[in-house]
């Protein structure tokens, strides 16, 4: 019997004497699903599998790769020996072949791959916020900031329109905290010393154009198979709040964009997210609501999600109940709280009267798992001991050569790397401080030029007006910058009032 089927993606096989293969079916695909378990007991080469069969049923993919191992999809597989008795131990070995697949790397850096991009404007005040770690107080004012933004139509684009516009909304509180709510210098400066720790980060090369373009995603190659996209994570990581926001921006707006699908099938895309219980920690429940909303509603749009972590417990129980597709490995069971991980992850399979799940999970070897998944009308299948069958690409990462070879091949570079600087809010507000500037400086000659002559007299003795005049420019040549930059605030605002 062959183990390729055009509706499934064959994963392994039963390791309880049937010998029965296992499949995930791509109808349910967008039903989303878990890859679980220890570090070390196949976690990565589970993942290469599932991409390697989207792939090969023309369904594009999307996976962050942490540890940069993930590379080696795009060359084919050295067929170590280890590889060649796994694939004759399940019956798979006339139909396992080393294969390459088509690969476009990402880095949202830019050194390991294209650059990805997106503006202040459409990731948001809320993802923003957290990104940037504020409090609600000050999430509160990054809110009035985008609606002025919005309200004199300034484009926020990078780091620099932002930080103008923050700089325009200190000078302003007071006026703005009447029609918008309180702004206090405190919080703005909080926010500014947040952006310098993002751009310290390297975030700053995340914002500005040109912007990610999300179907550039959704691409297949000449032989009709997915484009597997793969996003350079190892640098990001240092970044777990960048990392995580930057995975939910990209559902958001895949949410928002696609149509709905209705029941395909197969997939229009699917998402690897390796280490995720990074979306999850620590967040406030305002995201996580905004992320158990995209779970649940994005498979409507043909998405589906695939999350990847060490234990059930990383992903909240309203998300993790929405994973029909389920591939857990060993865990281990050294302490009670690891105890009771196990405990609790056994009682979310359908049970096989063959064996205790809890049991079996602290005993899975490297390469095995127990799989279920989505069958018949969306029921969960029977859970299963299997053997993971091997990749037919590459184990493990590809050099830095090959690397380059396959970013030159690439008809996106022409599109991503160079980037552009658009007029936005940091143009406009510089113009506008400009033309406030000069216009200031000819209203104070012309005030200057109208002032009538005093007349002359005998005396030497000062009068009071004289006297204030005098007090008054010496307070003027002391602070010629602050003049200055009062001047350009009036203008600004004035500005800002009749726009």
């Amino acid at each position: 019997m062959t183990c390729l089927q055009t509706d499934g993606i064959f994963i392994g096989k039963t390791d309880d004497g049937t010998g029965e293969n296992e499949y995930l079916p791509l109808k349910w695909g967008n039903r989303h699903g878990l890859i679980a378990g220890a570090t070390g007991t196949g976690k990565t080469v589970t993942l290469q599998v599932l991409a390697e069969g989207f792939s090969a049923a023309g369904v594009p993919v999307f996976l962050a790769d942490i540890k940069g191992d993930l590379s080696g999809i795009c060359r084919p597989s050295a067929m170590e020996d280890f590889l060649a008795k796994r694939a004759t131990k399940i019956g798979f070995a006339d139909e396992y072949a080393a294969t390459s697949f088509p690969t476009v790397f990402w880095d949202m850096f830019g050194e390991q791959g294209h650059p990805v991009r997106t503006t202040i404007s459409e990731i948001g005040p809320l993802l923003l916020s957290r990104m940037l770690e504020l409090n609600d107080t000050q999430e509160g004012v990054m809110n009035i900031v985008f609606r002025v933004a919005d309200d004199q139509g300034l484009l926020l684009l990078d780091l620099k329109d932002l930080r103008a516009l923050l700089g325009v909304v200190n000078e302003q509180r007071a006026e703005i905290s009447v029609t918008y709510g309180n702004v206090s210098p405190q919080s703005i400066g909080a926010i500014q010393r947040a952006l310098l720790r993002l751009e310290d980060q390297g975030a700053d090369k995340f914002f500005g154009e040109p912007a990610l373009d999300l179907n550039d995603f959704m691409r297949t190659d000449r032989e009709g198979r997915g484009m597997i996209n793969i996003l350079a994570a190892d640098r990001l990581m240092n970044s777990p709040r960048l990392y995580g926001t930057f995975l939910l921006w990209m559902l958001s707006e895949l949410f928002e964009e696609l149509p709905e699908a209705g029941d395909a099938d197969r997939p229009k895309l699917v998402f690897f997210f390796d280490e995720a219980h990074l979306l999850f920690d620590d967040a406030p429940k305002a995201l996580l609501d905004k992320v158990e909303q995209v779970v649940r509603l994005i498979r409507s749009k043909g998405v589906g999600i695939f999350f990847v972590t060490q234990s059930p417990d990383d992903i909240p129980d309203s998300v993790l109940g929405q994973l029909g597709n389920r591939v857990q490995h060993a865990l281990r069971a050294f302490t009670p709280k690891q105890q009771k991980a196990i405990r609790l992850a056994s009682q979310t399979y359908r049970p096989n009267p063959a064996f205790e799940v809890e049991d079996v999970i602290t005993a899975l070897g490297v390469g095995e798992a127990l799989v279920s998944t989505l069958e018949n009308k969306g029921e969960p299948s029977i859970v299963q001991r299997t053997l993971i069958r091997p990749p037919s690409s590459k184990l493990g990462p590809v050099s830095d050569t090959i690397r380059s070879a396959v970013l030159k091949e690439s008809r996106l570079g022409n599109k991503y790397d160079e980037t552009i600087d658009n007029e936005s809010a940091y143009e406009i507000l510089q113009t506008r401080a400009e033309k406030a500037a000069k216009a200031a400086a000819e209203s104070e000659a012309a005030a200057e030029a109208e002032k009538p002559k005093p007349a002359a007299r005998s005396s030497n003795r000062q009068s009071v007006g004289e006297a204030a005049m005098k007090s008054i420019a010496r307070a003027v040549s002391s602070s010629l910058g602050r003049s200055i930059a009062n001047a350009l605030v009036r203008g600004i605002l004035g500005a800002l009032k009749r726009k």
